[in-house]
């Protein structure tokens, strides 16, 4: 099962759309999991169209057309794999503690927010993926999104994907 892994995407504040390597990631995975911060009901409307299978949460930047459409946490099981999906975790100290604690029957935590890759194992707890952004790499010196395998409840072939910079709109 291949899966893409994506957040803070921000459209059409940060992007008009989602980058083409993204879209042709979507297009070859069995699952996308959207960490929050859609900004427009349009995305999350084309993601699920083009998504055989789409999961995804609401994120602080997410107003209440797509708080009524999408949880604050979700949670799947992908071929035996427990995956919950939110978009903040907090601050960055103490983010594996805290999420051993919320998120104890997870085998895996995606999470937005922050903009900043993460990949990291909760002690006794979940292992914790935050993709980045495609569309708004603040400091981060790429746009980023993931993608995984899953086989038999377990989680591998996790990669980290650059994107290229955007061009400039208008000319």
């Amino acid at each position: 099962m291949r899966l893409v892994i994506t957040a803070d995407t921000h459209v059409p504040k940060r992007a008009r759309d989602l980058p083409e390597p993204l879209w042709a990631a979507v297009d070859a995975a069995d699952v996308v999991l959207h960490a929050g911060d859609w900004v427009d009901e349009a995305l999350l409307d084309a993601l699920a169209a083009r998504a055989r299978r789409l999961v995804g949460v609401y994120g602080n930047n997410d107003g209440p057309a797509l708080r009524a459409r999408l949880p604050e946490v979700a949670r799947v099981e992908l071929d035996g794999l427990r995956v919950a999906v939110v978009h903040e975790t907090g601050p960055k100290a103490g983010r594996e503690s805290r999420c051993a604690a919320r998120f104890p029957d997870a085998d895996v935590l995606v999470f937005g927010h922050s903009h900043i890759p993460w990949d990291t194992l909760a002690p006794g707890g979940p292992r914790l993926l935050n993709p980045g952004s495609p569309t708004d790499r603040r400091a981060q010196p790429y746009a980023t999104y993931l993608t995984a395998r899953v086989a038999a409840g377990r989680l591998d072939e996790v990669e980290l994907h650059r994107l290229p910079p955007r061009r400039p709109s208008g000319h």
